[in-house]
């Protein structure tokens, strides 16, 4: 009896989560199924009607796509932030946190309380002084401007999360590391980061969604010829709001691709998440 019981009630959580599932890829199908059909088949009627007339589906939207310059530029731009940010922010804050966690050196806890205060301190203050500093700079208006601008605000969070994650590990470890002779880079490099490596890849999972979706940094400091994605599909929808052929497409591309990062990296994802809760 308590194996037919427990069978049910897995049966039914299973149930659950499949119905979780379909509600949260509905919009994902249904943006997807909208990148297929022409603007003529969308005025008609809603994107669920291709079931009814699979004829509307086309990839001719995603021909349209490749032959408007900006997007295409623009979803380079995207890559050319994205990347260049989550990998300093991983490699600097996977420095910073071991050398907090493990390494004596002066200030060391007062520097850090420095970097946990600024976690409190809101993008939005620093946008216009640091505009202005850039424009100094010449910095204003590039993509490494930008990139700049997001590995400084996302290192306060990063350097946090690694030097917590670091700091649990068994001290014993490092010290039989170091009588074998070991120097601190190496064990940095053999042993604290692959055992750190969910962190790490929760991390930069995070910070690469956080940049790629972003637009309120993109918006001040990239001109035309470096903006984002996300700035550009929502140019178009101001300046071409009938064009949904192109802007279909466009946004699809924009949210699979953290979809495809988040699903490539999901099991590092939930052992970073998962880890310290069980001892």
């Amino acid at each position: 009896m308590n194996a037919v019981r427990r069978g049910l009630g897995n049966g039914v959580v299973q149930a659950f989560l499949v119905v979780v599932g379909l509600v949260w890829m509905t919009p994902l199908a249904g943006l997807f199924l909208s990148s297929l059909r022409s603007a003529e088949d969308t005025a008609k009627g809603g994107w669920w009607t291709v079931f009814s007339s699979p004829g509307q589906l086309s990839f001719d939207n995603y021909s349209s796509l490749l032959g408007n310059a900006g997007i295409t530029q623009a979803f380079w731009n995207t890559v050319l932030i994205s990347v260049p940010t989550t990998v300093l922010v991983v490699v600097v804050a996977a420095l910073a946190g071991y050398a907090f966690a493990w390494l004596d050196f002066p200030g060391r806890e007062a520097i850090f309380l420095v970097v946990v205060a600024l976690l409190v301190v809101p993008v939005q203050i620093g946008l216009l002084p640091v505009a202005k500093l850039f424009g100094q700079l010449g910095l204003f208006g590039t993509i490494p401007g930008v990139v700049l601008f997001h590995v400084a605000y996302g290192l306060p969070f990063a350097v946090f999360l690694l030097r917590n994650y670091f700091a649990e590990m068994p001290k014993e470890m490092l010290e039989a590391a170091r009588m074998d002779g070991g120097s601190e880079w190496r064990i940095f490099t053999r042993l604290v980061l692959p055992v750190g490596r969910p962190a790490i890849a929760s991390l930069a999972i995070f910070q690469f969604l956080w940049v790629w979706n972003d637009m309120l940094v993109a918006l001040l400091f990239a001109d035309s010829a470096s903006q984002p994605l996300t700035v550009e599909l929502q140019s178009q929808i101001r300046q071409f709001g009938s064009n949904i052929d192109v802007l279909a497409p466009g946004a699809f591309v924009s949210l699979v691709v953290p979809v495809v990062v988040f699903f490539a990296f999901q099991r590092h994802f939930v052992q970073g998440v998962m880890a310290g809760s069980v001892k």
